[in-house]
């Protein structure tokens, strides 16, 4: 499996890297969508609730508690999938990475085109008066977290359920996938819209799933592999042309 993977990998031009939780878990990111992820908690209400529009509007003191509870996570570091992928852009054949996460980890891996669907954690602004201000501000602050210089909340950047992706983000991981001869899915099961659905415009060569569970791109894929991601895109594996 891994072979054929790398086969494809070294016969291509425009790779495009799909990325969801399942990439972050293995440098210790949870998935609070998985079984022993965020569900088994000390929360009043489910993730998917806290994490809304309207829950950070009115109740901010929750969401927050909540927010750095879960979503800030300290001392996480790339893994083999995030360097393989900084590495296969350097190299020039991925063009770019497409992440659901938050946690900036493919950046630091030296990723340089990401399109961050879901935002990040590491950029949080005024809604008053825009001000920036980094993850240690959230993490280090307490309550509904103020800003200094005019006493508007800090929001993090990041696409809560109920708000819209940013557009620009959105139309540039659509061109990259459309000029894509191979797409690469990674730890994701597809089931978060409208950033699964950005698949349908892939019409290149290859389409490959690395994923631990089923997903809903499996049965049009040329390759599956029921692997941790990480494993796989570390594997050493030499091809023959």
């Amino acid at each position: 499996m891994v072979e054929k993977l790398e086969k494809i990998i070294s016969q291509s031009q425009n790779i495009v890297f799909f990325g969801g939780a399942g990439v972050s878990t293995e440098s210790g990111i949870p998935d609070f969508r998985s079984v022993d992820g965020l569900y088994h908690q000390k929360y009043d209400y489910p993730p998917e609730t806290i994490l809304s529009h309207t829950f950070w509007e009115e109740r901010p003191e929750e969401f927050y508690r909540f927010y750095r509870d879960k979503l800030i996570v300290k001392g996480a570091k790339p893994n083999a999938a995030h360097l393989r992928l900084a590495k296969l852009e350097r190299e020039g054949r991925l063009k770019a990475v497409i992440t659901q996460n938050i946690d900036g980890l493919h950046q630091a891996a030296g990723s340089k085109t990401v399109y961050e669907l879901h935002g990040s954690t590491l950029r949080n602004y005024c809604v008053k008066c825009g001000a920036f201000y980094d993850v240690d501000f959230i993490a280090n602050s307490t309550g509904v977290p103020r800003c200094p210089k005019c006493g508007g909340i800090i929001k993090p950047d990041v696409v809560l359920y109920e708000e819209g992706l940013d557009e620009q983000v959105l139309s540039g991981a659509v061109s990259a996938i459309r000029r894509a001869d191979t797409l690469i899915i990674g730890g994701t099961s597809l089931v978060v819209y409208p950033a699964a659905g950005l698949i349908r415009y892939f019409r290149g060569d290859h389409l490959v799933v690395i994923n631990m569970q089923p997903t809903n791109a499996d049965a049009e894929a040329d390759l599956c592999i029921a692997k941790p991601i990480g494993q796989v895109l570390s594997e050493d594996v030499v091809v023959d042309d």
